[in-house]
């Protein structure tokens, strides 16, 4: 009988796992998706696989292709409250223009956006994914809002910033805690509270103590036993008595005496401020939950164009996540294999015409040497 309810447990929460979003980009993927109207001046997206790829039509993406552009587009997804459920937010970027400086996040919106006018002040609820700019800034974005304000995670987690595809996972859990996952591995993980400062600190420094006037954090002194030892105060250097003196030296002073250091016995160690409960702080052990999740956005900057998005999946499914890993892993080693193989014949053709060009230069070459002779030879006869 336990075996039995078991078995129905574990049916009941298969029959009850939602897919909200699975957006691949494919024919017709325009009518999916609404480009903002909020300026008049926003980068174009375009569909591209890109140069390197495992299938041509199932790795299309969304591609930014205009430079020095902020981007707008999202996609509408059916509404949902993650109250109880483990969320996963999941898609592909793939940087193959080698990128400079440019985002390849994603914005998760409540359903009440008006796509339309979306911009970077539009309200949130997460954002999601790498955030590139020089050597300096190479890293993950986590990003909660709560109570009207964006927490950004305390943690420094890097991204990839090569030229292939990554998958970047976001596992928000009704424990309060999150996780990252970056090509199907865990790279970061922990709690709501702890790593993104929404609530006042539990304990803060006591108002009504403070430092004792008589608090020694000293930690040495000089020794009080000790005294200048007798002929001290000798000259560091003397005159070379075989040279003669320039006319404009000047004599060294005597180095400064300086009493060796003791523990002091005074000494009680850094004062550490006492601490109490804060009466500000009240725990909340829904700051993983929105009241509504409805659409996803593309909504950034890059100064140099040519990130591809792709295969947008939000769920709290967790087989359609790992489905989805498992055909990611595939899919870098096609695209790895087609750009191997680009990458070789691109070094054999360069060989190739290097050789050509060695072999028509010797020709040449050879074609001048010739031609000397000749001359040399015609003007022997004329002699």
């Amino acid at each position: 009988m336990k075996l039995l309810l078991v078995s129905l447990a574990v049916v009941a929460a298969v029959a009850h796992a939602t897919v909200f979003l699975d957006e691949k980009i494919g024919e017709g993927w325009e009518e999916n998706w609404v480009q903002s109207k909020a300026t008049s001046d926003l980068g174009q997206f375009k569909a591209s696989a890109g140069k390197y790829f495992n299938d041509a039509e199932a790795d299309v993406g969304l591609q930014t292709s205009q430079d020095a552009k902020f981007y707008a587009m999202s996609t509408r997804f059916e509404e949902f409250n993650n109250e109880d459920k483990t969320t996963y937010i999941q898609f592909i970027v793939k940087h193959e223009q080698n990128i400079d400086c440019g985002g390849g996040y994603v914005k998760i919106f409540p359903a009440s956006l008006d796509q339309e006018a979306m911009n970077g002040d539009s309200p949130y609820n997460v954002m999601f994914g790498p955030d590139i700019c020089g050597p300096g800034t190479r890293k993950v974005h986590v990003i909660f809002e709560y109570n009207g304000e964006n927490y950004l995670v305390n943690k420094n987690i890097p991204c990839k910033f090569d030229e292939g595809s990554h998958l970047y996972t976001l596992v928000i859990s009704p424990d309060n805690t999150y996780e990252v996952r970056i090509d199907g591995e865990k790279v970061e993980s922990g709690s709501i509270e702890e790593d993104f400062d929404m609530l006042p600190a539990k304990k803060i420094n006591d108002p009504d103590v403070s430092k004792p006037e008589d608090w020694v954090d000293t930690k040495m002194i000089p020794d009080p036993e000790d005294v200048k030892p007798e002929g001290w105060d000798q000259p560091e250097h003397i005159v070379d008595p075989e040279a003669e003196q320039p006319e404009d030296w000047d004599e060294e002073l005597d180095g400064e005496w300086e009493a060796p250091m003791i523990d002091n016995p005074e000494y009680k160690g850094e004062w550490v401020h006492p601490q109490i409960d804060n009466p500000d702080y009240s725990p909340d052990d829904k700051l993983y939950q929105y009241d509504s999740f409805g659409v996803l956005g593309l909504d950034l900057w890059q100064v140099k164009s040519g990130t591809i998005f792709d295969s947008f999946l939000i769920t709290d499914d967790e087989a359609a996540v790992e489905a989805a890993v498992a055909e990611f892993k595939e899919r870098v080693k096609g695209e790895t294999a087609a750009k191997e193989a680009a990458e070789k014949a691109e070094a054999e053709a360069a060989a190739a015409a290097a050789a050509a060009e060695a072999e028509e230069q010797e020709d040449d070459d050879t074609e001048e040497v010739d031609d000397e002779e000749d001359e040399d030879v015609h003007e022997k006869d004329e002699l």
